[in-house]
């Protein structure tokens, strides 16, 4: 009797991109890729903050460089794709968030989250799928979710709108490109501790608010996802499209 043999978690000689990659989820889905032999390439489009992001994982020992990329122009995201190779594996994770009430939600505040939240990711997504097409790529598309795309949240009417849609277009997405072998998969994590998010905790009444309903108690960080995309982008999840890995300490399971 021969054993089982474990799906291999490596990427060495894929190729990886990741948008809104300066600094926190997009950064540590980067590291995490290129800590796991992927060839990296960091976009956003301020360069300064993945430059300096794509030096750190190349003095690691890893494969990185930084391309600028506005992914909220379509044009230039379709020109970005089409003139180069076709990436193994996507990381849609540009967003933001404009909490408010919503009755206070204005048409400036819903177009800037849904725009960057949805309509980027949709487009970004099609971009990246249609050059894994072309190439006969069996690719790995992974969203940045959240788990305000499964519940609801107080004063998050437009990011819940934008997550709860981007949990409906993957799910379709996956569907859609099964037949090419590319599969579409979500990340929904609880609240995490970046530079977005730090002002919002240092309201305690907010961060009690929070904890109060993380299960195991503590803040998300970003290394709490390093696993999960890793994981997705490998042969170890060769099975799973059109599914969301939910990392929220519990939060959704009340």
């Amino acid at each position: 009797m021969s054993l089982p043999v474990t799906p291999d978690f490596r990427l060495d000689s894929r190729r990886a991109a990741v948008t809104g990659a300066g600094r926190g989820i997009g950064l540590a889905s980067a590291a995490a890729l290129a800590g796991a032999g992927a060839d990296v390439t960091l976009l956003a489009r301020s360069p300064d903050e993945i430059e300096a992001a794509a030096a750190q994982i190349v003095a690691a020992g890893g494969s990185a460089r930084a391309e600028r990329l506005d992914v909220t122009n379509v044009n230039a995201v379709r020109r970005f794709f089409a003139d180069r190779p076709a990436f193994d594996i996507l990381i849609n994770n540009a967003g933001t968030n404009r909490p408010m009430a919503m009755t206070e939600v204005e048409e400036d505040d819903y177009d800037a989250v849904l725009d960057l939240n949805l309509r980027s990711s949709f487009f970004v997504a099609q971009a990246a799928a249609r050059r894994m097409i072309a190439a006969g790529v069996a690719g790995s598309l992974i969203h940045m979710g959240s788990q305000m795309g499964h519940v609801g949240g107080v004063n998050r009417s437009t990011y819940c709108a934008s997550k709860w849609a981007l949990e409906g277009m993957n799910k379709a997405i996956a569907l859609d490109l099964a037949q090419y072998r590319i599969r579409s998969n979500t990340i929904a994590p609880t609240f995490i501790e970046t530079p977005l998010t730090r002002p919002f905790f240092e309201d305690a009444a907010f961060s009690a608010s929070v904890l109060a309903k993380i299960k195991l108690g503590r803040m998300g960080q970003v290394t709490d996802l390093m696993g999960a995309v890793v994981f997705l982008a490998s042969d170890a999840s060769a099975l799973m499209t059109g599914s969301s890995l939910v990392i929220d300490g519990g939060w959704t399971a009340d």
